[in-house]
């Protein structure tokens, strides 16, 4: 069944995002996915660990609906942050997965704002399995079902760069279940759980094709595929069409915790003129998906 997108907000043109951050933070928010909060907290990022003395840190973040730092009390390891034999390659609900050489995924809230560093939790993965012709070296990023991996319902997602989507209950029977996407569209695009559909979701690159994945049960589902078709897209000028077209253009959904309803952002942005490596955004457009719109060729 195709979707209908309709246009919500207008293009903003010209507008730099509201906060610089570095190139290596964080964001942490309780879903990766939803515009809902745990505990009514909103989304931030973590700027950098500013050593305290035995190893640990005290986290610097910026909320997303202030955009200012804030130094936190909050203490956790430098390690997890500062070394090369961690990496951190996703983070959903709050919490963080860590990747080392021994190829265990490690899910910890020690970058948490709001949980214990008294009482840290570190939870590991199953060794990860790679499927043939794939790889699990890179990790394009982690998704979570809910709140924390612990609940026997959770189902963790793990989506590689490449063809490889993993899955993983680690309340329940801790083994992958290892998917190969036939589609390259969706080859470095990252995964997403949308709690209204109950399901995994994957943008495909461009925008234009939605990949659906039911990991709550042990067995093997079908995927369901979603064809996009855009309507009402703004009329711009010969100067903002040539702009959008120097930027580079990244595809994202976003889920209203409250509404249920289903966004699709398109970020253009581009590298800034004194050759930094940090990106500008010169673009901002915004679409509401409708599930309710009639089916299109």
């Amino acid at each position: 069944m195709s979707l209908l997108l309709r246009r919500l907000w207008k293009l903003c043109h010209g507008k730099p995002a509201g906060a610089v951050v570095k190139r290596s933070s964080l964001l942490l928010s309780s879903n990766s996915y939803s515009s809902s909060s745990l505990l009514q907290t909103p989304p931030c990022f973590v700027l950098t660990v500013a050593p305290c003395g035995e190893d640990l840190g005290k986290l610097v973040i910026v909320k997303a609906n202030e955009f200012c730092i804030t130094d936190l009390e909050k203490k956790v390891p430098l390690d997890l942050v500062d070394t090369d034999e961690m990496l951190m390659v996703g983070a959903s609900n709050g919490w963080v997965a860590t990747l080392k050489d021994d190829g265990i995924v490690r899910l910890q809230d020690d970058l948490n704002p709001f949980a214990s560093d008294t009482n840290p939790k570190r939870i590991p993965l199953p060794p990860l399995v790679t499927l043939p012709r794939c790889q699990t070296q890179m990790v394009t990023n982690m998704a979570m079902s809910s709140s924390s991996p612990e609940d026997m319902d959770c189902v963790v997602s793990l989506k590689f760069f490449g063809p490889q989507l993993s899955f993983c209950r680690p309340g329940g029977k801790p083994e992958w279940t290892n998917i190969r996407i036939a589609n390259p569209c969706f080859y470095s695009s990252p995964v997403v759980f949308s709690k209204k559909h109950g399901m995994f979701r994957i943008l495909a690159s461009g925008g234009y094709l939605i990949g659906s994945w039911d990991a709550r049960t042990d067995k093997k589902s079908k995927p369901k595929f979603q064809r996009l078709r855009f309507r009402n897209v703004p009329n711009l000028s010969k100067t903002k069409r040539e702009l959008l077209s120097s930027c580079c253009t990244s595809e994202h959904l976003v889920e209203s915790g409250t509404t249920g309803e289903t966004f699709l952002v398109k970020l253009y942005r581009r590298p800034r003129a004194s050759g930094s490596e940090k990106m500008q955004t010169k673009a901002l457009m915004v679409f509401k998906i409708d599930d309710e719109a009639p089916s299109l060729a």
